[in-house]
């Protein structure tokens, strides 16, 4: 007898994640978008949203007098799955989610590996605000349709790689960067160098980096040196701006 695959779960927003002593109101939202497969319709693991909670309460801590909640998104499965785009579609569901709670509040998709791509995809919602994609995992075909980018004029883009990376290609998000510059000039990119995909060796300068960027996207505070160099460059200098040791001290000061 044949057995029936089970129908996807909905997607869900995590608990909101805030700290202590925020204004009531909410302002802005940052959904952080988890990695995935880029094949499968399996369930997705606790792991990947277990990982994104650091990141999101780094955040919520910085932007706490902005009045900035930060949720990690809950996938109906794992993968991305060709076409389907399933992880896109969900970061959609999940900006529209946002919109129905907290109302007109900017949005920032901050996305790592192919929750990276997902965050790039669905970064044309009029909500969206800005756009961060670490380790972005991005398609190598050369047969293949380039990902699409021109969605992103007006919005803050920022893409953060390391180059050990052996799971997500930097070389393609630079690629990616290089077009997206082209129709939206407030696009800038950050190489890690000796970072591998988790970006774990320098994650307290990464961490301090999205805050910064996000802080200056969604309520107009200043950017801090780098990131504004960066966002003024012209490619490739705004593309391949590495991302130094004590980057993160000289963004807390």
């Amino acid at each position: 007898m044949a057995q029936r695959a089970l129908p996807l779960p909905a997607a869900r927003l995590g608990r909101a994640v805030r700290t202590a002593g925020a204004p009531t109101a909410v302002s802005g939202v940052v959904l952080l978008l988890p990695d995935g497969e880029p094949h499968s319709h399996r369930r997705p693991s606790l792991l990947p949203y277990a990982r994104q909670l650091p990141l999101a309460r780094t955040l919520a801590r910085a932007g706490r007098d902005d009045g900035l909640v930060a949720h990690v998104v809950h996938y109906r499965c794992r993968g991305w799955n060709t076409t389907d785009a399933l992880l896109a579609a969900d970061a959609e569901w999940a900006v529209e989610e946002v919109v129905r709670r907290y109302g007109d509040v900017p949005v920032c998709l901050a996305g790592h590996g192919m929750g990276g791509r997902a965050a790039i995809r669905a970064g044309g919602h009029p909500a969206v605000g800005a756009v961060l994609a670490l380790a972005p995992w991005l398609p190598g075909d050369p047969e293949a349709e380039p990902e699409p980018v021109k969605h992103l004029s007006g919005r803050q883009v920022l893409l953060v790689h390391g180059t050990n990376d052996t799971r997500s290609d930097p070389e393609l998000s630079f690629r990616l960067a290089e077009r997206a510059k082209k129709s939206n000039r407030d696009t800038c990119r950050f190489e890690v160098h000796s970072d591998g995909h988790a970006l774990r060796q320098h994650h307290d300068e990464v961490a301090a980096l999205a805050a910064d960027f996000i802080g200056g996207s969604l309520f107009g505070r200043s950017y801090a040196r780098p990131l504004a160099d960066a966002l003024a460059a012209p490619p490739p200098l705004g593309l391949r701006m590495p991302l130094a040791v004590g980057f993160g001290e000289s963004l807390r000061r």
